[in-house]
């Protein structure tokens, strides 16, 4: 995980490393960690490498949390990535509508000579790129509100730990 004295070092950052300084970008707040969760999970699927750097870039005008930002684009890692092509693609597809007989013309002319290839690749890295948008955008939705769902019942189950806290006061008889 990435530390704010580590990002303010790195000399690809230097132009807005003193954005990065700003303690903001580092606390965890009601608002910010659902705004990170968002960034990170939209930044993960949306680019094949350098997540992390996108998702810190896109945390700074968002105001969001860095460090979530960065830790949830792992989501999409070396390991993970057969998976959510796959996935990618059957969402595109879904999304599309894309079968053999959607391209009717274009098609029987890909069919000729070595467009065969090319035209196979071409329509399976087109709908699997559209899945990928589809899914970033989703991801970063569905992130952002479970974030906040888990933000309140963390902070209700503190609060209602906390010293002092007392339940409703027992009816007088």
């Amino acid at each position: 995980m990435p530390e704010r004295e580590e990002m303010q070092r790195n000399r690809w950052l230097a132009p807005i490393s003193n954005r990065f300084g700003r303690s903001e970008l580092w606390r965890f707040t009601r608002r910010s960690v659902p705004r990170g969760a968002a960034l990170g999970l939209f930044a993960a699927f949306i680019v094949p490498l350098g997540q992390i750097f996108l998702a810190a870039f896109l945390a700074l005008p968002a105001r969001a949390n860095v460090p979530i930002a960065a830790l949830i684009t792992f989501v999409t890692n070396p390991f993970t990535v057969p998976f959510w092509l796959v996935i990618a693609n059957k969402v595109g597809r879904f999304v599309l509508k894309v079968d053999p007989t959607t391209f009717g013309t274009a098609k029987a002319a890909l069919e000729k000579g070595w467009w065969v290839e090319f035209g196979w690749w071409l329509q399976t890295a087109g709908v699997t790129a559209f899945g990928f948008v589809v899914l970033s955008v989703l991801s970063a939705a569905v992130g952002y509100l479970v974030a906040s769902f888990v933000w309140r019942i963390v902070v209700a189950r503190r609060w209602y730990r906390r010293p002092g806290h007392h339940r409703l006061p027992e009816p007088a008889e």
